[in-house]
């Protein structure tokens, strides 16, 4: 079965995949914009620090409510809001306006990114039937990871020939395509409950997720993973670049994993998998290589085939996980558990960030590369112990407590 050939999905994929394009520009097109703007790196990472610190706080409100008011109306209202932001911001910068209101909007953008992340992945069983879920997340992860090879591309373009100003209205424009398209999807929204309240809501979307092993192990298993590659994987390795190979050769490294996922998402498309969480768990371990390649002081030309061959199982693992979630997760509570899994990677980023430069002083840097290619190995194995992750694709799970409160549910959503 071709997703594609329902209206449903189609027109999702039309609109996510403006989205994620003109959002990959724009981020190279607004830290540049700032510089222009300002000249101080200071004032880029408040910037940074407003727009990510209310999409890591409200993501769990964001999946309350998708789940509450449904995904595809939060979906159209958040679109049309990140152009308005985005339009704002290009004003300001075309306009020459202090840099406290590009701080507030993006602040805005924060919340609004909050709101819209747990219902691009919630909406999806909507839109597909169980046969079509991983072509479904496959072709969105295809469109996901050109994006990430292109955006960046594409918004330095903008901002080397039009400015950074410029660069912004066009992601604006872009959002707000997304959104017009967003509005066509014909899906049901769900009405919200007057006798139930969203923090009551929030704690059964809670009590679901800690109750089913199987999701919060992965959960664990992916904020660790997080946690290692914005420390190691981003920091220390720019560190061993600056003292190696170079920028260049860590351009290359970033690109190969880049095209190595690329490659596998669209493989995807037609591979199918029975125990999708065990083999996932097992391929993405291919990412800890490069890892310690790197800790072993390997040449440019090995890491970056590592990093390839990384790229698939990374994507792998993505797409299978994804597609578990939308398998066995009942819609009504999709949202709430998409955040809850977001929410743990989310915080896993900035302390990737802060602990790793001291760690890396005590221990030294090709030290901690190494021992993070073993940690990051043994955290994605560590899922593999429970039962309920290793029959995810080979049957009923028995384990998760009904969105309603009592008895417990055997079938796929």
């Amino acid at each position: 079965m071709n997703p594609l050939r329902g209206t449903p999905f189609r027109r999702f994929f039309i609109g996510q995949s403006i989205s994620v394009t003109g959002g990959a520009a724009s981020q190279i097109a607004l830290f540049f914009a700032v510089l222009q703007l300002t000249g101080s790196p200071r004032d880029l990472s408040i910037v940074i620090s407003a727009q990510m610190l209310p999409t890591v706080a409200l993501l769990l409100i964001g999946g309350g409510i998708g789940d509450r008011l449904g995904q595809a109306l939060l979906l159209r209202v958040t679109h049309v809001g990140l152009g308005v932001t985005q339009g704002a911001m290009a004003v300001c910068i075309l306009t020459g306006q202090p840099v406290g209101y590009l701080i507030g909007l993006a602040f805005v953008t924060g919340v609004l990114s909050a709101f819209a992340g747990p219902s691009l992945s919630g909406i999806v069983p909507q839109l597909v039937g169980p046969e079509g879920l991983q072509k479904a997340n496959s072709l969105l992860a295809s469109v996901g990871n050109a994006a990430k090879v292109l955006g960046p591309t594409v918004g330095g373009v903008l901002v080397g020939t039009v400015g950074g100003g410029w660069a912004l209205v066009a992601d604006s424009a872009s959002f707000f395509v997304a959104g017009a398209v967003f509005c066509f999807i014909p899906v049901q929204d769900r009405r919200a409950r007057s006798d139930r309240k969203l923090f009551t809501e929030l704690r059964q979307g809670w009590t679901y997720f800690r109750s089913s092993s199987w999701i919060w192990s992965m959960t664990v298993a992916f904020a660790v993973s997080g946690f290692l590659q914005m420390g190691a994987g981003q920091v220390l390795g720019l560190v061993l670049a600056k003292e190696t190979f170079g920028a260049e050769g860590w351009g290359v490294i970033i690109s190969c994993r880049a095209a190595g996922q690329l490659v596998m998402s669209v493989l995807m498309i037609r591979t199918r998998v029975r125990r999708p969480l065990l083999v996932g768990q097992l391929a993405i371990t291919l990412q800890a290589v490069p890892y310690l390649l790197l800790g072993l002081n390997a040449g440019v030309a090995a890491v970056a085939a590592a990093s390839f061959v990384a790229g698939f199982g990374i994507t792998f693992a993505s797409v299978a996980w994804d597609t578990s979630l939308h398998t066995y997760v009942p819609n009504e509570m999709m949202s709430r558990v998409v955040s809850y899994d977001q929410f743990g990677r989310a915080l896993a980023v900035p302390a990737g960030q802060l602990t790793i430069i001291p760690i890396a002083d005590a221990f030294g840097v090709r030290h901690v590369m190494f021992a993070t290619g073993i940690l990051f190995a043994v955290a994605m194995v560590a899922p593999l112990l429970l039962s309920s992750v290793r029959r995810v694709g080979i049957g009923d799970l028995k384990e998760e407590p009904d969105p309603g409160g009592g008895a417990v549910v055997g079938a796929p959503a």
